[in-house]
């Protein structure tokens, strides 16, 4: 380990007191290693790392060494009481070669190759470092639009979008991960029908999408109109759509595969601290920051689960507390933009003359929790406005005192801040709600404002052992009121919800709700609350089960616009090919999606796929089964019979065809090798611990050990006698094969921490 210094400032108590989770999520992710790979820091080296660098900003504004060695310590302080957080890359790279502390930004993409291909680079880049990036594609001109400097035609957004998919795939970012992509297209762009379906094809792995909606456009939805649709290039009507066909085939694609998100770029405008440095036109990755071109978030979570304090009338909010941290962790992040390495010098401009940052929370579902109140409440939902409504007017506060100590923030002049008698602040924003993956397994804490994804849930280990894992208050909570047992708790983890089972009292029920216990608008009311006080925006599921139908999606938009929520980002249940494992019961039906005319699309088969061979003994001979998966999942089937005879050969290749276009068009693999299994043929045969009854039932066993594989890295060689048995296996963690939670259009393990964008 690298030398600490054992000093009172500096207690190495958090090493002893971080779960098991936590301790292997920072090895794996953010300790310094050294040139062999091996971790070469502790967690309380870590946070000494992270506190010391970020207070050397206090030098800038006149600290001597011992106030800067005292504001060390209180951020030292700060962090391992796990009370508060930065964001990851500045836990991260803070003190270390890189310096890169920001998680995500936004970039411009003018009508020109040049931008767009400037844009690329700059893309490249901030992944490198580690960041993600969000862009909007609506100042390019529609497909098909003359280009008179070239005498050629426009290829369109859509088609300028894969460029930058495919360079996000060719840069590894950070070592740990690849970058993650937001693409926003505004709802009046010609292109807009080909924006809104671009993800059932395939194409966009590394981009979540959402669309900008207008206010003329909702209005036009209300009142049964059409709408015009612009050429951003010349600003001229290029034709009109129905506002009501547009806005559900938005909730028809967001209900068949997650995407798009929307977002409601007028009333984020309207929201826009620096109006006179132009219009926002993008949010980051997850939805939660919009930002001007050439912005960056800096943001951090207060975390809420430590704030609960019991007195003689019972539990409550310890709001000293809470108004002490929330002040602090201003300042931190206030330090944190100074001491920022930014990708591009645009960017660190635009970043210190804003000065914004986003103090979030994560924890809110411990808190409800540990005061007894059920998430989908009006009690729960009153609470969330009054945390986060004081939580906004401290840290205004916060940030009024250090303008009065460092001035202003460079670009207040001509602010929205900047009228008589208006309050005098560092920094244009100070709140967002951010996810947050694996902030929330180092502080052992629930992610940012969603409820729990799971009460207990079952953990494949190394050597193929399936443990239980159970949330520690719901644990706890068992063992003192003495219904705890091991039985009861696989009980749980099999049925994905404590909903329903009588072994646990029903007000314990009533409190232990998961994501997809609660009713889709309680997501959503949930998250107008916190919005009502939050600068930026509320990065927030709406997690549906996978019986919601569209009308129930549609409800939900509906709602979010009505309640003033900035965007919504929803997650129906199954919808998604490479559907999150999560419980026992999470929906086994992948999403089919639908063509112009109705029609079911397969993706197109990319020019490289992976998978494996098994050789497996029919009645027929020796069959050959090649299976393989693209980026989405399981995505083509090829038989070859080892000698002559058997089923003829036009049969074998048209089985092998329809299994691989059902595969790409989103149909489970499970419903696939369900009908499979059990199809008898005249010659049946015993091989590998089981009967194999005809081909077709050959390729449905090795579609199960593929599926096994996928999940454990272990492929079974044995025969299992019944199909439906078998768990769900897709979606399981790439780099661990533990169970993956969907939130913020993000899929995080809470096992190993791997994040796919975050």
């Amino acid at each position: 380990m690298a030398d600490a210094k054992e000093t009172t400032a500096y207690p190495r108590i958090i090493d002893e007191v971080l779960s098991s989770n936590s301790l292997k999520v920072l090895q794996k992710r953010y300790l310094r290693k050294d040139e062999l790979g091996n971790v070469s820091e502790a967690p309380s080296d870590m946070f000494r790392r992270v506190a010391e660098n970020i207070a050397t900003a206090e030098t800038r504004y006149g600290a001597t060494p011992e106030q800067v060695e005292a504001v060390a310590a209180d951020f030292y302080d700060l962090m391992t009481t796990l009370e508060f957080l930065p964001n990851s890359p500045t836990l991260m790279n803070a003190g270390r070669e890189l310096q890169q502390l920001s998680a995500c930004f936004v970039l411009p993409i003018d009508d020109s190759m040049e931008s767009i291909f400037d844009a690329v680079r700059d893309t490249a880049l901030i992944h490198k470092s580690g960041g993600g990036t969000g862009f909007s594609f609506s100042r390019l001109r529609p497909a098909g639009d003359t280009v008179k400097s070239t005498q050629g035609v426009s290829s369109g957004p859509v088609s300028f979008m894969r460029v930058f998919n495919q360079a996000t795939e060719a840069v590894k970012q950070g070592g740990t991960r690849r970058g993650a992509n937001m693409g926003v297209l505004r709802v009046d762009h010609p292109d807009i029908l080909d924006f809104i379906k671009c993800k059932a094809e395939g194409d966009f792995s590394n981009f979540n999408i959402s669309v900008a909606l207008t206010e003329e456009f909702m209005d036009a939805v209300a009142e049964g109109r059409d709408y015009d649709l612009v050429n951003p290039h010349n600003k001229e009507k290029v034709g009109t759509l129905d506002a009501r066909e547009v806005y559900d085939l938005i909730v028809e694609m967001a209900w068949a595969t997650g995407d798009p998100g929307i977002i409601f770029i007028d009333r984020i405008n309207r929201d826009n601290p620096t109006p006179q440095l132009g219009e926002i036109e993008s949010t980051n990755p997850c939805g939660e920051q919009p930002l001007l071109p050439y912005e960056a978030c800096n943001l951090g979570s207060v975390n809420l689960s430590r704030f609960v304090r019991y007195g003689e009338s019972g539990s409550d909010v310890d709001w000293d507390r809470l108004a002490d941290v929330v002040h602090r962790g201003v300042r931190f992040l206030d330090d944190v933009i100074d001491m920022n390495n930014y990708p591009l010098e645009r960017i660190g401009e635009l970043a210190r003359g804003n000065r914004k940052i986003g103090l979030g929370v994560m924890g809110w579902a411990d808190m409800l929790i540990t005061m007894g109140i059920a998430y989908d409440s009006d009690d729960a939902v009153a609470l969330g406005e009054k945390i986060m409504g004081f939580i906004q007017a401290e840290a205004r506060q916060a940030s009024a005192r250090l303008a009065e100590e460092r001035g202003v923030f460079p670009n207040f002049e001509g602010s929205v801040f900047d009228t008589p008698g208006g309050m005098r602040v560092r920094n244009a924003t100070v709140t967002t709600i951010a996810p947050t993956g694996t902030l929330s397994i180092i502080a052992n804490c629930s992610s940012g404002i969603e409820p729990l994804f799971a009460v207990s849930y079952v953990r494949t280990v190394m050597d193929n052992d399936r443990l239980i894992e159970v949330n520690s208050l719901f644990e706890d909570l068992a063992l003192k009121q003495g219904f705890y047992s091991r039985d009861l708790m696989a009980l749980i983890a099999e049925h994905g919800t404590v909903q329903g089972i009588d072994a646990v009292p029903e007000n314990v029920r009533r409190v232990f709700v998961t994501a997809h216990d609660i009713q889709p608008v309680w997501h959503v009311r949930m998250q107008a609350a916190f919005q009502h006080h939050t600068d930026n925006a509320v990065s927030k599921t709406v997690n549906f089960s996978s019986e919601a139908t569209v009308d129930d999606v549609r409800t939900v938009y509906d709602l979010a616009h009505e309640l003033g929520v900035k965007g919504v980002t929803i997650y129906r249940d199954g919808s998604k090919e490479n559907q999150v494992l999560t419980t026992g019961k999470t929906a086994k039906g992948g999403a089919q999606v639908e063509g112009r005319h109705g029609e079911i699309e397969p993706r197109p088969r990319p020019s490289v796929t992976m998978g494996h061979t098994e050789k497996i003994q029919t009645g027929c001979g020796n069959l050959y089964v090649t299976i393989n998966s693209d980026e989405a999942g399981l995505c083509e089937v090829f038989t070859q019979m080892g000698k002559s005879g058997g089923c003829a050969a036009s049969q074998s290749e048209a089985l092998s065809r329809m299994i691989s276009v059902s595969l790409r068009a989103g149909v489970d693999p499970r419903a696939i090798l369900k009908h499979l299994r059990g199809i008898r043929c005249p010659s049946p045969a015993w091989a590998q611990g089981g009967k194999v009854l005809s081909c077709a039932d050959a390729v449905g066993i090795a579609m199960e050990h593929y599926l096994e594989w996928i999940e454990t890295g272990h492929a079974s060689t044995t025969v299992s006698k019944n199909a439906d048995s078998l768990d769900n296996l897709s979606g399981a963690c790439p780099e661990c094969g533990g169970s993956l939670e969907h939130e913020s259009g993000c899929a995080v393990c809470r096992t190993c921490g791997y994040s796919k964008c975050a």
